[in-house]
């Protein structure tokens, strides 16, 4: 379209420049424009033009005409002739500008070819941006889908590195259960092997795969090895609560707490030899404390002082003897007997220390019953306290407490069963009562329940002497 338009252009260009070669005088062709009267008047109808004219009354053009008097032909014959002056003008300056306009066809066609030849270019870059597009398409379908397959390598790469993590047995750890000494890095190797035995054991999928058939047999060879190292270790320690003069509770606190966990692992991939340890505690804890107690009850027999006697009481038959009565001071002032005075001061100390009879038994003093009772009393809680928390804390158990307080019990009961039945002192059997009271409500604010039964133990002896005797 635009090479026919511009050819046309030329064409008219071409007649111009003729036009001009042959001094064409366009105004002397055509002369004066005139317009004919049109004498055929018969056909004009002036209906309507009232109506016209009070619409054109206020039109510059209409009035002027109309206040001058012009006729119609003549000013259209007027008007006529200045539109074909203006047409002439503009051919002619057509004319004038050819030259510039033959140039412009130039630039123009010149553009053209450029505009042709760019849009043939981009055509090229539409068709290779197209391309281009499948292609980031391609690659973004390929680059999801390597993000994919990344991320599951991943998570595989992690859970076979947990599991191959938890069923190894790396050499460092078979190099310190075999010969390393017994201490915090050991006991931290113990936790991992604990770990990896129960990892094997739990797992369903593990126990099928190949890997376990080449691990589980150096495992439990190392599982052995540390059950029957520890178990050597426990007892060295449990026979070292049997020397002589041994602090029971350092040892206990110090020692055998920082190892707790090898009880922990004994129970959970040893348990026959948790078994033989815990037999072995008790045994041990058992036989020690009874000695130690029914030392101690020996050593402040030497320091009881008689207060009452059978002639104190009625209705007691005078033939029998005590075991003690060898021992005896009988008082100056037998109204004594009955009168508390001073005695009531050990209500008031109820929770000092026991008695420590070498230190008691330098000064040569002689001491009521019922502050030897408190005494005993008192280190039977003492110890009984400690050895419960102990025991919970290193065993997690409380029935191993009975079982280790059975022998010492048994010493203190045999030790009342002689005493109390040749004991004559109401006062001193209503102050141990009361002592023993107190010992409850004490153990009752340090929470520890389970050994106010224990404080309770010499009651019912106290209760059936009180009731024969009294």
């Amino acid at each position: 379209m635009a090479e026919v338009t511009t050819n046309k252009l030329v064409h008219s260009f071409d007649m111009t420049n003729d036009v001009q070669k042959s001094l064409f005088d366009l105004g002397a062709f055509v002369g004066d424009l005139s317009v004919e009267e049109d004498t055929n008047n018969d056909d004009i109808s002036l209906e309507g033009l009232e109506q016209e004219l009070d619409e054109c009354k206020d039109d510059d053009v209409v009035l002027n005409i109309l206040s001058e008097g012009t006729k119609l032909q003549e000013y259209t014959k007027g008007v006529e002739n200045n539109l074909r002056q203006v047409e002439l003008d503009s051919i002619q300056d057509y004319i004038n500008e050819s030259d510039n306009l033959v140039s412009l066809h130039d630039q123009i066609r010149d553009c053209d070819n450029i505009l042709s030849q760019m849009e043939t270019l981009l055509g090229g870059f539409q068709a290779e941006i197209g391309s281009i597009s499948s292609d980031i398409k391609v690659l973004q379908e390929k680059s999801m889908d390597m993000g994919l397959k990344l991320k599951n390598r991943k998570v595989a790469e992690s859970r076979l590195a947990k599991f191959v993590e938890d069923i190894i047995v790396p050499p460092r750890m078979i190099d310190i259960i075999v010969d390393g000494e017994v201490n915090d890095e050991f006991m931290r190797t113990l936790e991992i092997m604990s770990k990896k035995l129960k990892f094997v054991e739990v797992d369903s999928m593990v126990k099928t795969s190949v890997a376990l058939k080449d691990v589980l047999p150096e495992l439990e060879r190392l599982r052995q090895k540390a059950v029957s190292k520890v178990f050597e270790f426990i007892v060295q320690k449990l026979y070292a609560l049997r020397k002589p003069k041994t602090n029971i509770q350092i040892l206990q606190q110090s020692v055998l707490l920082k190892y707790r966990y090898i009880i922990s692992f004994l129970k959970e991939h040893g348990k026959e030899v948790y078994t033989e340890v815990h037999a072995a505690y008790v045994d041990t804890m058992n036989k020690v404390l009874s000695a130690h107690f029914r030392a101690y009850i020996q050593a402040l027999e030497k320091l009881q002082l008689d207060i009452a006697t059978s002639s104190d009481l009625i209705g007691v038959d005078t033939r029998s003897s005590g075991l003690f009565s060898r021992g005896r001071e009988p008082l100056k002032n037998r109204s004594a007997v009955f009168a508390l005075g001073e005695r009531i001061t050990i209500l008031k100390e109820i929770d000092e220390s026991a008695l420590i009879p070498h230190i008691a038994e330098a000064s040569s003093r002689k001491y009521p019953y019922e502050l030897l009772f408190r005494s005993l009393h008192k280190l039977l809680m003492d110890t009984a306290s400690s050895e419960y928390l102990f025991c919970d804390d290193f065993f997690g158990e409380e029935s191993i407490f009975y079982e280790i307080f059975a022998g010492p019990f048994a010493v203190i009961d045999e030790h009342f069963n002689t005493i109390l039945p040749n004991c004559f002192d109401a006062i001193g059997l209503m102050l141990m009562i009361r002592i023993i009271h107190q010992h409850q409500v004490s153990n009752f604010v340090l929470q520890l329940s389970d050994l106010q039964s224990l404080a309770c133990k010499p009651i019912v002896s106290g209760k059936e002497v009180d009731g024969v005797m009294v």
